[in-house]
């Protein structure tokens, strides 16, 4: 699993770089033919002028993506980037538990079924044979709890319990991880927006004038990181609270399929 996210934390970032590439180039591109073309016809500079200015209908209808590209390159890679690697991070994390949260999904039913056929036809080792072949937590739990059949029914449920604990922690690994990005989003947005006010202010002293122009680009750009950091936090938050709906889903399933399996135990005892 680790090997997976350090993959997809790779690919988020060739794949990011090389999409800012591409559109810097393509940008630069359309900025040189523009010129070229109102340096030859001069008589035709007030036309190309209005073209170059950014239409607000044209640039919505370019999409979401070309929007908040834009005001990412507009925001600074300085405060903007930490936000982009907690999102990335972020997301890998929360693919690896969902890869792992659905391999341990099973169906309780059908599981118990084979098991209560394995200890009818070839007893507790056929039983275990069949759990050990099985993948996912549930399996693993009845395992631990047939291996210690002979002992008694007590301590088959002791195991039940102590070992559905180990498999309940190892639901839950990584989301920590995943609770300390949504935490950090909104927090490196915010102090970028403190130092962007700071620059701000610094500018305005500067000029020596409280320009509407200078105030306003900063407070932008400046509001830009917060902008960024919240929608990583609520991104990531989504997709926590659903890792959460689904660990507990599986959690529930694990303890109803243990209360089944000790009423097997019994009646096949």
């Amino acid at each position: 699993m680790k090997k997976l996210i350090a993959l997809l934390t790779v690919f988020g970032f060739l794949t990011i770089g090389i999409a800012n590439t591409a559109f810097a180039q393509n940008q630069k591109k359309t900025d040189e033919a523009a010129t070229e073309q109102v340096a030859e016809t001069p008589e035709a500079a007030p036309a190309a002028q209005a073209e170059l200015s950014v239409d607000p209908d044209e640039a919505v209808s370019q999409g979401l993506h070309y929007t908040l590209k834009e005001k990412f390159i507009q925001g600074g890679a300085t405060f903007m980037t930490p936000v982009l690697i907690c999102l990335i991070l972020g997301l890998a994390f929360v693919i690896e538990r969902i890869f792992y949260l659905n391999l341990a999904s099973v169906n309780s039913q059908k599981l118990l079924q084979k098991v209560e056929d394995a200890i009818k036809t070839g007893g507790v080792e056929k039983a275990k044979e069949l759990c050990r072949d099985t993948k996912g937590p549930l399996a693993a739990v009845f395992y631990q709890g047939l291996d210690r059949y002979d002992e008694g029914l007590d301590s088959v449920e002791k195991a039940l319990v102590s070992y559905g604990g180990v498999q309940m922690a190892k639901l839950e690994t990584n989301l920590t991880w995943i609770n300390l990005f949504i935490a950090l989003s909104p927090s490196l947005g915010f102090f970028g927006t403190v130092i962007g006010m700071v620059q701000a202010f610094d500018d305005i002293e500067r000029a020596g004038d409280i320009s509407p122009t200078i105030v306003a680009g900063g407070m932008k750009v400046a509001l830009l990181t917060t902008v960024f950091g919240l929608i990583s936090a609520m991104i990531l938050q989504v997709f926590y609270n659903y890792i959460l709906t689904k660990i507990d889903a599986i959690v529930n399933d694990m303890e109803d399929a243990t209360i089944s399996f000790m009423d097997i135990l019994v009646k096949n005892k």
